[in-house]
């Protein structure tokens, strides 16, 4: 049967080379970048993706030297082999609008590759489902994708708690949650990352809760923080990321906890009577 494998993109192939090695924390930051910018990687020289990743040019040589390779030089002719060359040619007359769309697409392609195999999300669902209440994080950027997941959330689940505000006091409402009987935290992280985000999901783990985090990339640094990771990739064309596809997996992750929430679409049925009984929506 035909059809691509998530290591058919840039993306899945620089995800499927980092596999199975210890990386240290800039290593980890140094394939983050990569992995976020894969379409560009294979053109990029030793001091163009130290800039990238905000790290030295000795420390992107011995990256590569982690992995295998005799030096940067090997590492990029690797990757040029395997990188498609259309890509550069066919987006070559698009201005930097159109590229950022084109970008967000193939985001959202490695996104369906990734879903191929459902089960992280379909365990995913049943963590969210099961929890009561259940505690969904983001600060910053992430903020409004929290929002928007609890929005919908709260209209199939009985007790969505936002946490989209840092501070002294998410702790507390984490130990609330718990002694409410929550046993999942949902997290969306994106870039920039907030030391904040990290430190409180360590918090919610150290409380006794399983962590589920969206995150622009598996080396994201709430990784090690969390029980689940699901990536979506974001767009770093523009002067700020754009978040398409950690948007839609947060939806596909709405539709697997509502396939495992008995009453949903009962609740859904109760809302909708009541919303046209009060006029809610203009027809």
């Amino acid at each position: 049967m035909g059809g691509a494998g998530v290591a058919d993109t840039p993306a899945g192939r620089l995800q499927a080379l980092f596999e199975g090695h210890r990386l240290t924390p800039t290593q980890r930051r140094i394939a983050h970048s990569m992995v976020r910018r894969a379409g560009d990687v294979p053109f990029l020289s030793s001091v163009e993706l130290a800039e990238l990743a905000g790290v030295s040019q000795p420390s992107v040589t011995r990256f590569a030297v982690a992995l295998g390779f005799d030096g940067y030089p090997a590492l990029r002719r690797h990757l040029r082999e395997v990188a498609p060359a259309e890509q550069t040619a066919a987006s070559a007359s698009y201005n930097e609008y159109q590229q950022a769309v084109e970008a967000e697409i193939e985001n959202l392609r490695h996104l369906a590759e990734i879903l191929a195999d459902p089960r992280p999300v379909q365990r995913a669902g049943r963590l969210l489902a099961a929890s009561r209440p259940l505690p969904v994080l983001g600060l910053r950027a992430a903020a409004s994708q929290a929002y928007g997941f609890a929005y919908f959330a709260a209209k199939v689940h009985p007790d969505v708690r936002l946490l989209n505000e840092g501070g002294t006091m998410v702790h507390d409402r984490i130990d609330a949650a718990v002694r409410a009987g929550a046993s999942t935290l949902l997290c969306f992280a994106l870039p920039r990352h907030p030391r904040e985000v990290v430190d409180t999901l360590a918090y919610a783990k150290e409380a006794g809760l399983s962590v589920v985090t969206v995150a622009d990339s598996a080396f994201a640094p709430v990784a090690k923080v969390s029980d689940l990771l699901l990536p979506a990739a974001v767009g770093t064309g523009l002067a700020f990321d754009t978040a398409c596809a950690p948007m839609l997996l947060g939806r596909v992750l709405l539709e697997a906890m509502c396939d495992d929430l008995p009453d949903a679409q009962a609740r859904l049925e109760e809302f909708d009577a009541r919303a046209a009984a009060r006029g809610l929506f203009v027809e």
